[in-house]
């Protein structure tokens, strides 16, 4: 991989968490090809193999669905989160394909209080070269913990 495709594959990474910390979340579907999917699965499932997962998306209108959904019929205490990712991991490298993964935490801040780990884990990503520059065609988050909030509004 040379130095330009691995720019803007950490590009693309940063651009995300930036993405979803500034709660614009009609940016969150564009990281995404067409028919790309999103799931959020806790470890245990993953290294057993089980495909059971907390939330899982495939193609473009479910994600946009996903964002109706947080900005028109959910409702929760509001929060601030951050996210900070590692470097990208790549575990394969095609001309037009990328199997990549990286480790990430995400802090949250409601109203009035001070900010906790809200998840920790790591990104298992499938990222394409597209017209538009690189997309996610699958992005699975494996999370650590077997615990989580009462919900998980925001994407991780």
């Amino acid at each position: 991989m040379d130095f330009q495709t691995y720019h803007a594959l950490t590009q693309l990474y940063a651009d995300y968490a930036a993405a979803v910390d500034s709660g614009n979340w009609d940016l969150w579907p564009e990281f995404f090809t067409d028919a790309g999917s999103y799931r959020l699965q806790p470890r245990e499932n993953h290294e057993r193999g089980f495909p059971l997962a907390t939330l899982s998306f495939s193609g473009k209108g479910m994600l946009k669905d996903r964002v109706y959904g947080i900005k028109e019929t959910l409702f929760h205490d509001p929060y601030y989160q951050r996210h900070v990712v590692g470097a990208p991991l790549v575990r394969q490298a095609e001309a037009d394909r990328f199997e990549c993964e990286a480790n990430y935490a995400v802090f949250r801040t409601k109203l009035s209080e001070i900010s906790t780990v809200f998840n920790v884990g790591r990104y298992i990503d499938t990222v394409v070269r597209t017209p538009a520059g690189l997309k996610f065609a699958s992005r699975l988050v494996v999370y650590d913990s077997e615990m989580i909030p009462n919900s998980i509004i925001y994407p991780i």
